[in-house]
């Protein structure tokens, strides 16, 4: 019996890294992520990580709202938002390289073909908007980011100017409410 020769591109090794490492650290941070919330602790280092971490879970939500509000109840608002949202943006990294790695793990839902329209119509303004907007679709918007291999450059300050606005305004609701 005569074995196939696989067809193992170096294209096609770094797409399959990139979905392995979004799947693993996803999986990390769900296994881990009681310890996580240690890091508050470590002041605006501390909320950068969190930031981060809860960000990097590919379609499952972290409560990342939270560190921001509670940080803009205790340290510098405007400092915590900024970092929140930058944290977000290095975190939002996953689902783009999940996406870029390629569709097999995305199945071409309603809300799939919706955001991959708006993504289509204006790429920039979508990733902005859903960046805002606290929900799941975001990570979808990522993901889809990455299939139709969206410029990463646009991608990141999309989310960071998005992200930005959001958790300012969480931050300062946190501030204003203690």
């Amino acid at each position: 019996m005569k074995i196939p020769k696989l067809n193992l591109t170096k294209e096609k090794l770094i797409k399959f890294g990139f979905i392995l490492a979004s799947i693993l650290i996803s999986g990390i941070i769900i296994y881990f992520r009681n310890s996580f919330v240690k890091l508050e602790g470590y002041g605006y280092l501390g909320i950068f990580l969190i930031s981060i971490l809860g960000n990097s879970t590919v379609i499952i939500p972290a409560p990342v709202i939270l560190t921001a509000f509670i940080g803009g109840s205790i340290f510098n608002p405007f400092l915590v938002g900024i970092i929140t949202a930058m944290g977000a943006t290095i975190g939002e990294l996953t689902g783009f390289m999940a996406g870029f790695g390629g569709q097999a793990i995305v199945s071409k839902s309603k809300n799939y073909e919706k955001i991959e329209g708006w993504m289509k119509k204006s790429g920039f303004l979508t990733i902005f908007i859903l960046a805002i907007i606290p929900n799941p679709l975001f990570d979808l918007a990522g993901i889809i980011s990455g299939i139709t291999k969206y410029p990463l450059k646009k991608f990141l300050l999309a989310t960071l100017l998005g992200k930005s606005i959001k958790f300012l305004v969480v931050a300062l609701i946190g501030a204003y409410s203690f």
